[in-house]
């Protein structure tokens, strides 16, 4: 019996001085913010038939791609209704909702395009987080946005930004909940530029204008990468650049994606240096394979000791999680199930450590009883922990939640042709 092997696995925990209830009621009180696009291999709403640029690229053909409003909205439901915890879905600017026959520019959008999505919050008790939409557009020239040399092109993307944060502040207000306003664009060069300062200079002053207005609401971020398809050479917008602007303009923050570093750099090490100095620490959780792949999120080590960073560091409302992958090779619903509750788990594995007691061993350099400890707790009955937690969130426990996306996916996703 489930509720036997939850009471014995509590029991060693808490002879470990962990607070097992404590911890899942902490649990239960995160907030997961969960991106849409992994519902449509990012291809947006805006009907254009535009391909993937930017460096963005999906691989696979999987059957049962949501094509409109609707198909999202119900794969994105679908998955949640598997997945235990509190949730917000992070939009992109392309994802706007048109009415029949209306089109505008990504530089023109109004917040009522997206008081569906609103309303779809509204209804289904979830916060929003939002992105400006700085790629698959012929706005972007040669693989540049905000950096790029022609006035034109930098105006068009500086409004869009300002569009971009005046919706996110309409998104607060609506919903009673501050949305973070994540910036990443794709500027960068192929080979190696003749000029490094120029085109950041240029980002900067493109930032200054975008950020100029002060408005309530709204978390403002920017996110950098290391390098991308087309821009392998060089990125304008890189690690240092966005930290320094980060920590030279109050109110902005620097956003960490575990994919856009070296491999052999890790997010878990950036976070506590980031909480050193600044209030929030946004976040990107993916997973890299040999680069920024945005393969679908594991329950691996990586995840594991992010999640480590945020809980010993009592950082759970200073650190915005955010999931970002999009894989078109497998079932796209389940791929969202599998990742938010990779995340979900690490957090829990993380609520269960006897932070105390390792931090003493630490500090007193008792480092060889440290290591032991650290092995023991991999093998505790985290599981049934983790089981007990799903059936008190009315969600299945174990892989049995498969078969209900298998039964949707025959039902609803191999019909839609």
């Amino acid at each position: 019996m489930l509720s036997e092997r939850y009471e014995s696995a509590k029991k060693r925990y808490e002879e470990l001085g962990v607070d097992v209830e404590a911890a899942l009621a902490k649990l239960a009180n995160i907030p997961i913010s969960v991106h849409c696009w992994q519902g449509d291999d990012v291809i947006g709403l805006e009907g254009t038939g535009r391909a993937l640029s930017g460096g963005i690229q999906t691989t696979g053909n999987y059957p049962g791609r949501a094509r409109n409003f609707e198909e999202l909205k119900a794969d994105f439901l679908k998955a949640m209704s598997l997945v235990p915890g509190k949730r917000r879905i992070s939009l992109h600017a392309s994802y706007a909702v048109f009415e029949d026959g209306e089109q505008v520019d990504r530089d023109q959008l109004q917040p009522r395009h997206f008081d569906k999505w609103i309303q779809f919050a509204k209804e289904n008790d979830l916060g929003i987080d939002f992105n400006p939409t700085f790629f698959s557009h012929p706005m972007v020239k040669d693989n540049l946005t905000l950096s790029s040399p022609e006035e034109n092109v930098r105006q068009f993307w500086v409004r869009h930004g300002i569009q971009c944060r005046r919706i996110s502040s309409y998104i607060a207000e609506q919903l009673g909940s501050p949305v973070l306003c994540n910036v990443w664009i794709p500027d960068g060069y192929k080979d190696i530029p003749a000029d490094r300062l120029g085109p950041r200079l240029r980002l900067k002053d493109s930032l200054d204008q975008i950020f100029a207005e002060k408005l309530p609401g709204v978390i403002d971020c920017v996110e950098s990468k290391v390098f991308g398809i087309g821009m392998e050479a060089f990125t304008v917008g890189s690690s240092e650049f966005y930290l320094s602007y980060a920590a030279s303009h109050p109110g902005v923050y620097d956003l960490l994606d575990n994919g856009h570093y070296h491999p052999t750099e890790v997010v878990s090490d950036k976070i506590p240096s980031l909480l050193a100095f600044f209030d929030k620490v946004p976040l990107h959780v993916t997973r890299p394979v040999r680069w920024d792949s945005d393969h679908v999120v594991l329950y691996e080590d990586e995840v594991k000791e992010i999640a480590k960073e945020i809980v010993r560091n009592d950082a759970l409302d200073r650190v915005l999680i955010g999931l970002d992958f999009f894989d078109a090779s497998i079932n796209r619903v389940a791929a969202w199930v599998v990742g938010t509750r990779s995340m979900e788990k690490a957090l829990l594995f993380a609520l269960l450590q006897p932070w105390d007691q390792l931090k003493e061993l630490q500090d007193s350099c008792r480092f060889t009883e440290l290591m032991v400890l650290n092995e023991e707790l991999k093998t505790l009955p985290f599981g049934d922990i983790w089981e007990h937690y799903c059936q008190t969130q009315g969600v299945p426990g174990g892989k049995e939640w498969f078969d209900t996306v298998a039964q949707y996916e025959r039902d609803v996703l191999l019909k839609r042709v």
